[in-house]
Parts: C-alpha cells; sequence; structure tokens
C-alpha cells in the first residue's frame, strides 16, 4: 500500500525535540533518521522503531511486528502513543543513543581498481587463445596443415 507523505510529516513534527531528525523514502515507505542513525521505519502508515534495550525499557509493553517481510523486527508504535510528543521524541533519541552511526563509504581502492580492469583484460586474453585454439583444430580436422607464424618474421621457404 505505502505511507502517506502527511504521515510521514505528522511523524517528524512529533519526533522533532529528538535531535537531527529526518526522512528518506524507500519503496513506498520511509526510513527515519535521527542524527545520522537510521532508526526505524514508516510502513503502512504503521511506525516501527529499532529494538534496543532502552527502547523497551521505555516503552511500558512493547509490541513486536515486521515492517516489511524479511525484516528484523521491531517495535509497532501504537498510533495513539504518536499524540505525546514529548514520549514519542525521547524514545527516538534513546533507541538513536543506541545504534552505532554507519560506517562511511569510502572510494574504491587503488586495487579494487586494478582488480576491476585485470578481469576484462585476462578474459579478453582468454577468449583469444579459445579462438586460436579453435581455429588450429578447425584446420586439423578439415585436412590443411596449421601454419604457425612468428611474429614479425616472414614464412621460410622448404629446403630442396
Amino acid at each position: 500500500m505505502g505511507s502517506r507523505q502527511s504521515t510521514m510529516d505528522y511523524v517528524l513534527e512529533q519526533i522533532s525535540q529528538a535531535g537531527d531528525v529526518s526522512a528518506k523514502k524507500m519503496f513506498g515507505e520511509f526510513g527515519i533518521y535521527c542524527d545520522g542513525r537510521v532508526v526505524g521505519f514508516l510502513c503502512d502508515d504503521q511506525l516501527f522503531v529499532k529494538i534496543t534495550e532502552a527502547g523497551r525499557q521505555h516503552i511500558a509493553q512493547p509490541k513486536e511486528g515486521l515492517a516489511y517481510p524479511g525484516a528484523k523486527p521491531s517495535f509497532l508504535i501504537d498510533g495513539d502513543l504518536w499524540e505525546d510528543r514529548e514520549w514519542l521524541s525521547t524514545l527516538i533519541r534513546r533507541t538513536a543513543a543506541e545504534i552505532p552511526l554507519p560506517k562511511p563509504k569510502s572510494a574504491p581502492s587503488s586495487t579494487a581498481k586494478a582488480k576491476a580492469t585485470a578481469v576484462p583484460a585476462a578474459k579478453k586474453a582468454a577468449a583469444k587463445k579459445t579462438t586460436s585454439a579453435t581455429s588450429a583444430t578447425s584446420a586439423k580436422s578439415a585436412g590443411a596443415k596449421p601454419t604457425a607464424k612468428a611474429p614479425g618474421k616472414a614464412p621460410s621457404k622448404p629446403a630442396k
């Protein structure tokens, strides 16, 4: 079904006291970020918050659910709890405090670049060898004598 932008805007407004909060649209749903960490998801207009020990202590009776098929379990926050801005902001702030920052993405190393260019060259060389071997085999089966020519040399004349 997908979540509505208006629902995401409301949640962001309610958790604005938690820190630097934002959302990113992902496959019709939303990832929720606080201080650079993914803290939850809004899927089918339902709020899911990552499970942390601090979150478990903050929620009186936590319910768990899956934000999407194959997802790790998350706390499913009932809609009536969204109304309490202070409670919800505290939950998000405490959750973010327990989640490590994502590792920074680095540029590919020179080794990785060398490997990436070496692989196509190796494939070309292998293909060339296969083509030469196939030509020699075809010539033999047709009864012709394969000629081996050294690079840069003219073919030698048969001795009389």
